[in-house]
């Protein structure tokens, strides 16, 4: 499933490809993904202005909604025969087309509705999510930090991947207790640093994640225990161990992350 940097590296993308341009038709192939999809003529016409990310989700002109779900993806171009998992095809005023593919048919298009949003916790790299907020949101959690920081309510968009990463970075083990952690700073500057390289780099390419301009992302080049199990350590070179957390997997040193 894409995470928080490639979808922050789709809506930049689509930034620079829509911003002053206009949806002159909107053709819908399917009449469902993961929910129905709404009539969206009304969105014809009106000049885009803003595109726009909260967690998962690309929200164009405050009023679109798209969220790539496990195997989205977003191109943008000059109009070509369909592919078979083509479900929404927006056509620009520049005779160019956004199309919306999307095989697995987890993800979402459809218009503005806050029950997307309204129990959605702070971006991960705004002032709101400190060490302050950390400490006093993990202060009564029990569960396993890795688990805490993947949780939604917690911090939006901090996926298996890089909550893996931050933690090696900070040199905490997934498994400890939420609670016992301690240097909520040190984590926190974590998180904010392994998202930010992501997104510099194009995010993490992962076997159905496209960009919108059709390249891939390159992140995983310097994953440090995220998939390494069985090779060694950057660090100390012991061998990176494996192991299952809430349905997801997790890897880490057990010597830098005792």
């Amino acid at each position: 499933m894409p995470e928080l940097p490639e979808v922050e590296t789709v809506c930049r993308e689509l930034q620079k490809s829509l911003i002053g341009n206009k949806f002159t038709q909107i053709i819908t192939l399917r009449d469902k993904i993961r929910e129905v999809i709404p009539d969206l003529s009304g969105l014809e016409g009106a000049k885009i202005t803003a595109v726009e990310r909260r967690a998962k989700y690309i929200i164009i002109n405050g009023k679109l909604i798209i969220h790539l779900g496990m195997s989205g993806t977003i191109a943008i171009g000059a109009p070509k025969e369909r592919k078979k998992h083509d479900h929404v095809v927006f056509e620009l005023s520049n005779g160019e087309e956004m199309v919306f593919n999307d095989p697995r048919r987890f993800g979402l298009v459809t218009l503005y509705n806050d029950k997307y949003f309204a129990a959605l916790a702070p971006e991960p790299l705004t002032p709101e999510f400190n060490a302050k907020y950390l400490a006093k949101t993990l202060k009564n959690r029990k569960t396993p930090i890795k688990t805490a920081i993947m949780d939604q309510t917690l911090v939006v968009g901090v996926g298996n991947i890089y909550a893996s990463e931050a933690l090696f970075r900070s040199r905490i083990n997934p498994t400890t207790p939420a609670n016992k952690v301690k240097n909520h700073a040190l984590l926190i500057n974590n998180i904010k640093q392994v998202l930010e390289e992501a997104i510099e780099s194009g995010g993490s390419t992962l076997r159905d994640y496209v960009r919108s301009s059709g390249n891939l992302g390159y992140f995983q080049h310097h994953h440090n225990v995220y998939g390494r199990e069985g090779k060694p350590c950057i660090v100390c070179k012991t061998t990176i161990a494996k192991i299952t957390q809430a349905g997801r997997s997790s890897f880490y040193c057990p010597t830098c992350q005792r």
